[in-house]
């Protein structure tokens, strides 16, 4: 009779787990709307939660999928929440741009209170988002880019000199000496701080910076959880930053700031700028930033600025190393440049550098930094042309990776061809077929200052070096499922040769 009861509170317990999540998953199909079955009980999540590929890669295969079915859009799940998957870039374009009031917000997870650095301005919502956007912009006008620059081109004749040194110990491994590179710049745009990455690749900044994308398998899953519940985990003291280096940061934000403020000191870097920002008593000023907004965009800025431009740089070398005719119209037209400005890279020569702004967004298309961009529904939405409507809370994914590689909009798409951004050809295309860096108003505030340090780099080092694939490298390269962004295991080993 015991074991009876036993069996029958089982079947009763695995019949209503199983009734609950059939009714969850049958969300897109009671509307009409075309999904990848889920899986229960990931949703689609599972290639993510297994380790098995990274969130850019399985969003852009739905993509594909839906893609050949001929849909303007679908439906997926992320564990069980329902999340509306746009396809046609008209409609993306409605979401991102033109109907932007509908979806102001990001997927995302901060928790103010015991992680104040994850409070910044890609995390935020709602008005806050809008007010520290506001008071944000000016710190990347061009004027202000203008400021930082020297910065940026003393650190890259830093990188040149490191690179004559290491490279006679054998190949480099790029994602390396680039995220070192980036590394000292943001160091010194953000905090005001020499790290001095180049010189020693082991310094605290690196390794910190480098911590937060070198998450272990259980940080990912928390992390995914967080965003999955984000309420609940916040009761939960749910971090988004490892605390070591969230600590490590808000330190060395704190001490500089203080020091700079007690000396009067002052510097062209966007420290400087956010501290002119801060309140300093003065209620009046609409313009002005608390030490802990501060601190939250002062990280922001060093996290997405190392991160997204030493990927950027990493794989612009690879494809550099692999296509040698493409290396070398680069290097002929950065060369040039440097003779009309006595071998000097300027503010001015670097926007003459056409090529290499089109070597810069292929690398772009093929590795957007941001594989996923997501939005939330935070008042409800009637779809265009369709009988679907959008309630609010309900996510929103789009695949970068995915409309970058669709062969409608860039034939051949596995190909290197810097070309595909010539002014003719980018004027064929719709204006949403490229967003490496997200579009409307919460496009990333940084992308100019990113590219640029980016290009400084790649200049600097085409100039001075010939690049070849060293055999060291996987081939494929196999992405890192642990990676919210671009991650590559094994990393891209490079022979370089001085010119």
């Amino acid at each position: 009779m015991f074991i009876a009861s036993v069996l029958f509170t089982i079947f009763v317990i695995i019949t209503a787990v199983y009734v609950f999540f059939k009714k969850k998953y049958s969300y897109w199909k009671d509307r009409g709307i075309e999904c990848i079955e889920p899986v229960i009980p990931y949703g689609n999540t599972k290639p993510s939660f297994t380790n098995k590929s990274a969130i850019g890669e399985w969003v852009a295969e739905i993509y594909q999928t839906m893609k050949a079915k001929n849909v303007r859009h679908a439906g997926c799940y992320f564990l069980t929440s329902p999340i509306y998957f746009p396809i046609d870039l008209d409609l993306i374009k409605q979401i991102m741009q033109n109907d932007f009031v509908h979806f102001t917000d990001h997927r995302t997870f901060y928790n103010e209170k015991i992680d104040p650095l994850s409070a910044n301005l890609f995390a935020l919502q709602g008005q806050r988002w809008r007010d520290l956007r506001v008071k944000l912009t000016p710190t990347f006008t061009s004027g202000k880019m203008k400021l930082m620059f020297p910065i940026m081109t003393e650190i890259a004749e830093e990188l040149i000199k490191t690179l004559q040194v290491e490279s006679r110990l054998g190949p480099i491994e790029v994602k390396d000496i680039s995220a070192r590179f980036t590394t000292d710049v943001i160091g010194n745009c953000a905090f005001g701080i020499e790290c001095n990455s180049l010189k020693d690749p082991n310094t605290e900044f690196r390794t910190k910076g480098s911590r937060i994308f070198g998450l272990t398998r259980l940080e990912m899953v928390l992390i995914l959880i967080n965003f999955t519940f984000p309420n609940i985990m916040k009761r939960l003291g749910g971090r988004l930053i490892p605390k070591d280096t969230a600590d490590f940061f808000w330190d060395v934000i704190k001490t500089t700031t203080d020091y700079r403020i007690k000396n009067n000191v002052r510097r062209n870097d966007a420290l400087q700028l956010l501290i002119d920002m801060m309140d300093n008593g003065s209620q009046d000023n609409d313009a002005t930033l608390t030490f802990s907004e501060l601190a939250a965009q002062a990280f922001v800025f060093f996290v997405g600025g190392f991160e997204t431009s030493s990927t950027l740089m990493c794989f612009a070398l690879f494809e550099l190393s692999l296509n040698e005719d493409v290396q070398n119209r680069l290097r002929k037209e950065v060369i040039e440049e440097l003779k009309r400005n006595n071998g000097k890279i300027t503010y001015e020569s670097l926007f003459e550098m056409r090529y290499l702004d089109m070597v810069i967004n292929e690398t772009l298309r093929k590795y957007p930094p941001l594989p996923v961009l997501t939005r939330t529904c935070t008042k409800d939405y009637k779809v265009p042309n369709s009988d679907l409507l959008i309630k609010k809370d309900i996510d929103v994914f789009i695949s970068t990776k995915g409309i970058h590689y669709d062969p409608e909009y860039y034939p051949d798409p596995q190909k290197f061809d810097p070309t595909r951004f010539t002014e003719e050809n980018k004027n064929k295309r719709h204006n949403f077929a490229f967003l490496p860096f997200g579009e409307g108003p919460r496009i990333c505030i940084g992308l100019r200052f990113g590219v640029m340090q980016a290009k400084i780099g790649l200049a600097s080092l085409i100039a001075n070096f010939k690049f070849k694939l060293n055999p060291k490298t996987e081939l494929p390269l196999k992405l890192d499922p642990r990676n919210f962004l671009i991650g590559i295991l094994g990393g891209v080993w490079i022979d370089v040769e001085s010119v």
